[in-house]
């Protein structure tokens, strides 16, 4: 069994687009291919045929290998609650919240956890492709990891390092990872690969020979910038927060505006995917600090992994007072997830699953009112919208009861109904992410015509167009040559 570890030399450097397009490229080479992270941390997380959670992006990597999503592609997910605490997610279920000092004291205790699922992928693959997160070179966290060289010495898997020319300094950050990481895992990498690179590759051969030269690693290509790679979900919402003039984060030019808020802890966020690849949409992501468009036809209030915070967060914007105004002239409103919950009457958390134990007042745009509880909600589901049965495929994963005397939004499948609507029809919520993926869904809510694409079916065009990409620059046999040096 081969297998093989993409690391990098800082976040956002593509490794989780790199990992899902060598997925897809070695699945079309005709080997069994399984996708793995040690260690995640996301807010973004899908949900498993069998009841778990994981981060999304080893959900997409899983769709580049055509297999269905388990707990052990990522067995470790962190989920930011606040600052200083995060969720943590072990083969699918809460395992606790801790801060950052307890969570460092007792990552190495998941270690085991981490083997055992790798081990278990290794049993069925011809190849596992293992991404790691943040960078090697944060040598401050290296005691104790589970997430880098911690674990590809423990599984002994060689590593390949990715660097981000775009950002700038490649050369000092690949040649800085050697100098600064131990021999020992320095001895680990094989090689390294350049990504996003614009331009003439001519120009950087000089470059490219100096980091094999101080480095002693193998180069295994320089990757171009890929169109493609932003027709697949974002992992991180660091790629939401750069700011137009306008103060927001807009894509397309549409007629129709649809805005959404940009929360603290904002979740699923690639709900909106769809949205924005619509020829007819203008998909507005706020910006703390900056009113809602008062242009937006459609507010679209997001899933959150701490709802009674960023309810908190969301009035000390003044998005409140922009919603408001908003229905007031006539728009529409949607709350998912968290966002539903938000557009109750009250939030209870008389538990403190998100904090400190507390009853919160919500927007009162809906006659609803939600009780956080311990236990998550974990499934895939599939229905109709009730008010023109067009139809929508999705998953649930929240902590929270919703019960109220609104009409619903959705009837599932399994015949339950789901969300709550306002006698106007204007305001509505629900539970379901993934709730526009589906063409026919998104037509009833951007007043027109869609492209008519199903968002999986993009999507898996996107991973066949970066997987062409890189059979062209990336030196594949070298690659499994090298991974087949795993123990």
């Amino acid at each position: 069994m081969a297998a093989l570890m993409l690391q990098g030399t800082g976040s956002d450097v593509g490794k989780s687009v790199l990992v899902a397009g060598l997925c897809r490229l070695l699945t079309n080479r005709g080997l069994r291919v399984l996708p793995f992270k040690p260690q995640n941390m996301s807010n973004n997380a899908a949900v498993t045929a069998d009841g778990g959670e994981i981060g999304r992006a080893q959900a997409l990597q899983a769709l580049a290998c055509r297999v269905p999503l388990t707990v052990d592609m990522n067995p470790v997910l962190l989920k930011p609650q606040s600052d200083r605490t995060a969720q943590v997610v072990v083969h699918g279920k809460v395992w606790g919240t801790l801060g950052a000092e307890y969570y460092r004291s007792r990552k190495g205790e998941l270690l085991e956890a981490v083997l055992t699922s790798y081990n278990c992928l290794r049993a069925k693959a011809d190849i596992v492709v293992v991404e790691g997160a943040g960078s090697p070179a944060e040598i401050n966290l290296r005691a104790g990891d589970i997430a880098n060289m911690g674990f590809a010495r423990a599984a002994n898997i060689p590593v390949v390092l990715v660097g981000d020319i775009d950002r700038g300094g490649v050369i000092a950050a690949i040649v800085g990872t050697k100098v600064v990481i131990d021999p020992a895992d320095a001895a680990m990498i094989r090689g390294f690969l350049i990504n996003k690179f614009r331009g003439d590759v001519a120009l950087f051969d000089d470059g490219y020979a100096a980091i094999a030269e101080r480095t002693g690693w193998e180069g295994l290509g320089v990757i171009p910038w890929i169109a493609a790679a932003c027709a697949l979900p974002a992992e991180d919402a660091v790629t939401l927060q750069t700011p137009s003039a306008s103060g927001a984060n807009a894509s397309g030019n549409g007629l129709m505006e649809i805005a959404v808020p940009m929360l603290s802890r904002i979740a699923n966020f690639d709900d909106f995917d769809p949205l924005a690849n619509e020829p007819g949409v203008r998909l507005t992501m706020v910006l703390p600090g900056t009113p809602i468009p008062a242009s937006a036809s459609l507010i679209i209030i997001p899933g959150t992994k701490a709802t009674i915070a960023d309810l908190k967060f969301l009035r000390a914007q003044g998005w409140d007072i922009d919603i408001t105004a908003h229905i007031r002239r006539g728009g529409r409103v949607l709350g998912i997830c968290g966002g539903y919950q938000m557009m109750g009457r009250t939030i209870a958390d008389p538990a403190g699953v998100e904090g400190a134990p507390e009853t919160a007042e919500g927007l009162g745009l809906l006659p609803v009112d939600t009780v956080m509880q311990a236990g998550k909600t974990l499934r895939e589901v599939d229905g109709t919208c009730i008010a023109d049965n067009a139809p929508f495929r999705g998953y649930e994963i929240h902590a929270g009861v919703t019960t109220g005397s609104a009409r619903p939004l959705l009837r599932m499948a399994d015949g339950r109904d789901d969300g709550a609507v306002s006698a106007d029809g204007r305001v509505a919520g629900c539970y379901v992410h993934g709730l526009f993926n589906l063409a026919a869904q998104r037509r009833g809510w951007i007043d027109g015509a869609s492209n008519g694409v199903d968002q999986h079916v993009a999507v898996d065009a996107a991973l066949d167009e970066l997987a062409a990409t890189l059979e062209r620059h990336v030196a594949v046999d070298r690659l499994l040559a090298i991974a087949e040096q795993a123990a």
